[in-house]
């Protein structure tokens, strides 16, 4: 796998959160972000669910649910997905001990200054920027050929086969949802699933240990991901993924047995704008810690992405400059987590310089 890009070596916050009583370190202290208390989210619609069974029946109806979803949302929750739910459970219980495997064990998994697989942070560019509260594990799954030698073969089996035909499932899953995306937005068949022969995938397993000061750290900072989907799986049943719609955080609830899908930029490019990645956060538990698994899917790096062609007329121009898939995750990983500035980096202005 081509190199991402590094992010500076940070402390374990696992390790640090056992270790303290009341006082977060000043690093982890983000005074000037949004109130993590979320207000009025009840009298809110929750994320939309889209029935895969459904899709695969080719039912008219949950197409246009989907087409609605992504153009309103940029999320949804997935439930008939067709996983194995073994699977699906065996992956659950694997990533929270793989998770917790003691420090000692999980020094060989560290990141190397040179990488950003491995257990770490990312997107750490400054030794005095603001740190995350949280560890996370992150690594290349999809194809076997990009996996890093140090650290795909080392997971502990069984988690290592589970995670293994888990990643050839979300593969399938995520292939099916961009068909039907296809079919939604009226573009020709494969205009956009030929970007993704060959798919890429990689995974990041987050641990949100808890903390005595809750609402004055931040498990993940508000951004859109880079890739074209996410599928999210939570491993227990603690609450914490927010999403930012009409100018206010919602809290996303899982659902037992449910994927959470999200919208990345590379999407947004693909669909000239039709379907938003969306802004999101992770919030952190005074009690309990909060385990999840993200598997982001995108094509392969040397690929050229741009505006769909049929998704660009006279009356909607291409709003974004057509770029190889590496030149947008370099760009992405050489930054902070801010919003969803990297898409700026690739935007086409207009007359205006808007």
């Amino acid at each position: 796998m081509s190199k991402l890009g590094t992010s500076l070596l940070v402390p374990s916050v696992q390790d640090l959160a056992k270790q303290l009583n009341t006082k977060v370190p000043e690093q982890y202290i983000h005074p000037n972000q949004d109130p993590i208390v979320v207000s009025n989210t009840s009298s809110l619609q929750q994320v939309p669910l889209i029935d895969l069974s459904k899709l695969l029946s080719e039912d008219e109806l949950e197409v246009e649910k989907l087409d609605h979803a992504c153009k309103e949302w940029g999320f949804f929750q997935l439930i008939n997905h067709g996983v194995n739910p073994s699977i699906v459970e065996n992956v659950k219980i694997g990533v929270q001990e793989f998770l917790t495997l003691p420090a000692e064990e999980k020094k060989r998994f560290w990141q190397t200054p040179d990488d950003v697989e491995g257990f770490g942070q990312l997107f750490v560019v400054s030794e005095n920027q603001k740190l995350e509260w949280a560890d996370l594990f992150f690594i290349a799954t999809l194809p076997s050929s990009a996996r890093n030698p140090r650290l795909f073969p080392n997971i502990p089996q069984p988690f290592r086969d589970d995670l293994e035909t888990y990643c050839l499932e979300l593969k399938k899953v995520c292939i099916t949802i961009i068909k039907h995306m296809e079919k939604a937005l009226k573009v020709e068949p494969n205009e956009m699933l030929e970007l993704f022969e060959n798919i890429n995938q990689s995974m990041r397993m987050n641990f949100y240990p808890p903390c005595p000061q809750p609402e004055n750290v931040i498990g993940l900072n508000p951004h859109s991901d880079a890739g074209a989907l996410t599928i999210l799986l939570q491993a227990n049943d603690i609450e914490g993924l927010q999403i930012r719609k009409d100018g206010q955080w919602i809290s996303i609830t899982p659902l037992t047995n449910a994927f959470v899908v999200n919208i990345g930029d590379i999407l947004e490019i693909m669909t000239n704008g039709i379907y938003q990645s969306i802004e999101h956060r992770a919030t952190v538990n005074l009690k309990k810690e909060r385990i999840s698994i993200a598997a982001f899917h995108r094509p392969q790096m040397s690929k050229v992405i741009g505006p769909t062609p049929s998704l660009v007329t006279s009356e909607k121009p291409a709003l974004f400059k057509t770029i190889t898939t590496e030149y947008y995750y370099k760009a992405f990983f050489s930054r902070k987590l801010l919003g969803k500035s990297c898409l700026d980096v690739v935007r086409i202005q207009n007359e205006n310089g808007k």
